[in-house]
């Protein structure tokens, strides 16, 4: 099954779950009734932001819209992962783990191209953020705040709040980021 027929059978699944028409899905997620429809009936792409925009509407963490409804375990090699970009490509996210009801937290890597930047909407209320960079360096603005992250340094933050990913550097950055929704 492809993305996106994947992110519209689990859209039309969450919203139903919840008793939610599109208008109502609409105004709680800021993602007009139009694009929400296009979304669920898999006549469009959705781009990251977007879908953060849907899942913190539906109150879901993000990967609810992404995950083939498997429960069962399963091995992720590097070709098998979710790999999702920004609109030019600079930023990719790689899913590996998703949230489940055993499982609070979702696993991804993350590249952002040199002299780049990616901006995050935010994620659900009460989220956390967990970055370790991998390779390169990364600087993350929060709460107009600035921290530089160096290989191997890590950083948790409230990610409830827009947040900014910028690469400064001449190489790649790498990191890997959980996801974090309290119970």
């Amino acid at each position: 099954m492809n993305l996106n027929a994947i992110i519209a059978a689990n859209l039309k699944r969450l919203r139903l779950a919840r008793s939610l028409s599109l208008g109502q899905l609409a105004e709680l997620s800021e993602v007009s009734k139009v694009m929400l429809s296009q979304i669920e009936k898999g006549d469009s792409n959705p781009t990251i932001n977007l879908l953060w925009k849907i899942a913190n509407g539906l109150k879901v963490p993000y990967t609810s819209l992404l995950d083939d409804q498997d429960n069962n375990p399963e091995y992720i090699s590097q070709q098998q992962r979710t790999e999702q970009h920004d609109s030019e490509g600079h930023y990719r996210i790689y899913k590996y783990y998703n949230s489940t009801p055993t499982r609070n937290f979702e696993l991804f890597m993350i590249e952002l191209d040199p002299g780049t930047e990616h901006t995050s909407v935010g994620h659900s209320e009460k989220s956390y953020e967990y970055v370790v960079v991998l390779e390169g360096r990364l600087c993350l603005g929060t709460n107009e705040s600035e921290y530089h992250l160096n290989k191997e340094d890590s950083i948790c933050f409230d990610s409830a709040n827009p947040h900014v990913y910028t690469n400064k550097g001449d190489c790649i950055t790498k990191s890997i980021i959980i996801n974090y929704y309290p119970v």
